[in-house]
């Protein structure tokens, strides 16, 4: 589990990075609104910065707050009864989270790197939507998104090999990162995470990337940086 550490670091939104120059404006949620909305939207919002390490939320705590992610990567999990521990997904810059159906968070959020995000009070948030119907269902439209990549996970997790699951994930990564063949993926988190997501242990993820660096399809720069020189051969052991 994530440090409880110092709690994170919370700033009024004009403090932070000013809308109009945030790096995630066309990735997030609040994309879809025009300038004197976006004003509405960031009265609401207050900056909160996490470092690496730190809890957002833990499953089970009341949902009374909203994020959107601006910079760094979170991870989300859930705890088995037995102490184990499952990687549901990794989020990061223009991401949505803690939206909750009932009245407490279904996950944990951790920071795998230091984050930004925009904080809302569930409530103010809620009032938003009602005053702004094209950002409910832009925000539905990705509860749809997050519902098909659930659906995507469970096909990894239950009928992929790990060969497959570990060539899927890194083409995933990449095309979120939107990198091109000759452009670096940066894997910021750990082999323990990646095991986590994919279900498999730690050696199984650290044998498959040198098995596939042997056969072409990857080529690796230290612990946390990988080329994908040759995508189709890479598609080809993801089975896609």
């Amino acid at each position: 589990m994530g440090q409880s550490g110092p709690a994170m670091t919370t700033v009024c939104c004009g403090a932070g990075v000013p809308c109009d120059a945030c790096d995630a404006r066309d990735l997030a949620v609040c994309s879809v609104l025009d300038e004197e909305e976006l004003k509405r939207f960031s009265a609401a919002a207050t900056t909160a910065r996490l470092e690496a390490g730190q809890t957002l939320f833990h499953e089970g705590e009341p949902a009374e707050e909203m994020f959107s992610l601006t910079e760094g990567m979170i991870k989300l999990y859930k705890l088995l009864q037995d102490g184990r521990r499952q990687i549901t997904g990794f989020l990061m810059a223009g991401d949505f989270l803690g939206l909750a159906f009932g009245r407490t968070y279904v996950y944990s959020a951790e920071a795998v790197t230091p984050v930004r995000l925009c904080r809302f009070r569930r409530t103010a948030f809620l009032r938003l939507l009602e005053e702004m119907p094209h950002l409910e269902r832009n925000l539905l439209g990705r509860a749809s998104s997050e519902l098909a990549a659930a659906q995507e996970q469970m096909l990894l997790l239950g009928r992929k090999t790990a060969r497959e699951r570990l060539a899927t994930f890194l083409l995933t990564i990449a095309d979120r990162q939107r990198r091109g063949n000759a452009e670096p993926v940066d894997l910021l988190m750990s082999r323990s995470d990646i095991a986590d997501y994919l279900g498999l242990t730690i050696e199984t993820v650290s044998r498959t990337l040198s098995t596939m660096r042997r056969l072409g399809a990857i080529a690796l720069d230290g612990t946390s940086r990988v080329y994908i020189p040759n995508r189709e051969a890479l598609r080809t052991i993801a089975g896609v």
